[in-house]
């Protein structure tokens, strides 16, 4: 059975329209009007235990939304969620236990305490066993390097220490789920490379699922194993992240470093895309053209060095869905 089931949800935000000018307050005082949101709009889905799903869209497509409300944070105006065969709507006390949300924009630290004084009121309120608690603090320590900020008030963090900190609060009470909203946002390479390590060992040490929300297409790449898009407050795409490469990137780029600086190098079936020095780059369609002939081609008649085939960017792909390369599909659910 699927750890988290969502079916036929749908969240309508009813919304008070304002008249402009004097009399037009007045109107909406005295007669108010209303116009109807439909934020989000029968969506379905499952996810297994132990997934790493990323669920991403437009702003206003209702990412945020459809999160709060696998969280319990808001009741579906139709529709159901359940996890672990618990509905959301009847059963949040007990499911809270088995979530860990992380907000890239909102904290769940208090300011002005430290970081390990956070961590000692949550352990009392998810009611972790010392021992338990002790072992993931060691272990979250160690692979976030919290050691060197942990006692200082969360006020004196820099951002990227601030996330660290709130991802291992987010994970001391060992949750079966953990939600992502822009857990990496603003944040240097080196610290984003970093959090995402943590997060790729945690999936494999203890099968957490994990379901990200994220401008961030990186975030997606390097930690997702499936990824869910949706528009519009609707589902278009739900599938791997490498079925979507193989369905829709269908633009590979050829990169070839010659012994010596060619002027003009003509490559039949492919597309010259730019040079630096010695080297070349090439685009072509894996429908139309084969890699291995591409190569054979150039190596009989240039001397080549070094040849390397680039997979399409998450990003060109994801643009390439969104400008109607595909329809709504329910290929997962």
């Amino acid at each position: 059975m699927a750890l988290i089931e969502v079916r036929d949800l749908v969240k309508t935000y009813k919304v008070n329209v304002r008249n402009k000018g004097i009399l037009g307050s007045l109107k909406s005082l005295l007669v108010p009007e209303y116009r109807y949101i439909q934020a989000v709009d029968s969506i379905n889905f499952t996810i297994d235990r132990g997934e790493t799903v990323g669920f991403i869209g437009p702003n206003g497509a209702g990412k945020s939304t459809t999160v709060k409300m696998l969280c319990g944070i808001l009741t579906p105006t139709s529709g159901s969620v359940q996890i672990g065969g618990l509905s959301v709507a009847k059963e949040r006390k007990k499911i809270a236990a088995k979530l860990g949300i992380v907000f890239g924009q909102r904290s769940q630290l208090w300011w002005d305490l430290p970081v390990i004084d956070t961590f000692e009121l949550l352990k009392s309120i998810y009611r972790v066993p010392e021992q338990r608690y002790r072992q993931n603090l060691s272990r979250f320590s160690e692979m976030l390097g919290l050691e060197e900020f942990i006692r200082q008030p969360v006020r004196q963090l820099s951002l990227g220490q601030r996330m660290r900190a709130e991802i291992a609060a987010s994970m001391l009470h060992d949750p079966e789920i953990i939600f992502f909203d822009e857990p990496t946002i603003g944040l240097d390479v080196i610290a984003k490379e970093k959090i995402r390590e943590f997060l790729r060992e945690v999936n494999r040490e203890k099968g957490t699922t994990m379901l990200f929300t994220t401008h961030d297409m990186q975030d997606i790449e390097k930690t997702c194993e499936r990824i869910i898009i949706i528009d519009h407050g609707q589902k278009i795409y739900d599938d791997s992240v490498e079925q979507m490469k193989r369905q829709y990137g269908r633009t590979r780029t050829l990169a070839v470093e010659f012994d010596t600086y060619y002027e003009q190098v003509y490559l039949p079936g492919a597309e010259f895309a730019g040079e630096k020095d010695n080297k070349k780059w090439f685009t072509f369609s894996k429908d139309e053209a084969d890699v291995s002939s591409l190569i054979q081609w150039l190596s009989q008649r240039y001397k080549i060095v070094d040849v390397t085939v680039k997979e399409p960017e998450i990003e060109e792909v994801i643009r390439e869905i969104y400008r109607g390369g595909v329809q709504t599909v329910e290929s997962v659910s």
